[in-house]
């Protein structure tokens, strides 16, 4: 077959190490690193030394990324699905899967995987960790829910919001000690207000101490987690200044509020040019199915996970075209 890249190298990838095959017109050079930085410095040093111009590697877990970090400045680096490069079955071992890896690098038989550039890579980072903490958010309100419930307290029967400002007021009155609903229910904001009597059915319940110290505890989680949410919220406004004219038109579209728009931005970056249509965009982003075709069958196969950001798009307000049904382009997403 045409040797497409004549100086190559494929690296298996491991949590402890990295076993690195290099082809060149003089043949092939194997060597297994540790993947402490001081070895993978050496690795970056060797194939340097044997002018290697293209590396590739397989998406393994996160592993790959120190080094695909370390490698990416010098070398032409790829990260590759393993599932596109599987081997023939049989003995299998770390140096043939280096050497596999060289070898379809070599005849251009690999199809790199979207990887952005560093800074967005570390702006992704940072919205999937802040999306992160806004479900376990979710998580904590409902064990608050739990927790009054089996004190039979039906606060959420009457506020819309537990833990809106009445709501936590009312939830540190009662970890404070205090049981009087009457009191409780003078604690009401706002519009809650115009539902004292309500309130004060709703919070007649048997709160025990053991109810109590869950309620304290799941309060204080709660505020530190807003507190993160709210530091994380700020960062993620910084760094994304260069980008507010592309927000502000990403938020034109139906359903799409500033978070969906920042983690719709960090996931696709502003550059277009790697999706060649806006259905190759549609198919990346798992908003519609993969269709297989043997003969005469075809099958539509489930799209994978959705893409942080892109689900307001998926409810189809009105005027909102459906998302296209085949897929005819799959790169894939692995930072």
């Amino acid at each position: 077959m045409q040797v497409v890249y004549e100086r190559c190298c494929g690296l298996d990838v491991h949590k402890e190490t990295v076993v690195a095959c290099v082809i060149t017109p003089r043949g092939k050079e194997i060597q297994t690193f540790s993947t402490m930085t001081n070895n993978l410095l050496e690795l970056a040093d060797w194939l340097s030394e044997l002018e290697v111009t293209h590396v590739a590697m397989e998406s393994t877990g996160v592993f790959w990324k120190p080094i695909y970090n370390l490698l990416e400045s010098d070398f032409e680096a790829m990260v590759v699905n393993a599932q596109h490069i599987k081997a023939v079955p049989g003995r299998k071992t770390d140096v043939k899967d280096a050497e596999w890896i060289a070898e379809l690098l070599q005849h251009g038989l690999i199809r790199a995987s979207f990887i952005p550039d560093r800074p967005q890579r570390e702006l992704r980072g940072l919205v999937r960790y802040r999306r992160s903490l806004i479900h376990q958010r979710g998580q904590v309100v409902n064990r608050i829910q739990k927790v009054l419930e089996g004190a039979n307290i039906k606060l959420s029967s009457v506020a819309t919001d537990v833990v809106g400002a009445s709501g936590r007021a009312m939830l540190q009155a009662m970890v404070n000690g205090t049981e009087d609903p009457k009191a409780l229910a003078e604690m009401a904001k706002g519009r809650l207000k115009n539902k004292r009597p309500e309130l004060e059915e709703a919070l007649k319940g048997l709160v025990n101490d053991h109810q109590r110290m869950m309620l304290d505890s799941l309060l204080r989680h709660l505020t530190f987690l807003d507190e993160e949410i709210e530091r994380l919220d700020a960062e993620v406004a910084r760094r994304m200044l260069p980008f507010e004219e592309t927000i502000q038109h990403v938020m034109e579209m139906p359903g799409m509020g500033r978070r969906n728009a920042e983690e719709v931005l960090a996931e696709i970056g502003t550059d277009m040019s790697r999706f060649p249509s806006a259905n190759h965009l549609a198919s990346w982003a798992k908003m519609c199915p993969a269709i297989t075709k043997a003969r005469e069958n075809v099958k539509a196969e489930a799209p994978g996970m959705l893409i942080p950001g892109f689900a307001p798009l998926l409810s189809k307000p009105p005027g909102l075209q459906a998302a296209p049904k085949r897929r005819i382009f799959q790169p894939n997403i692995v930072a």
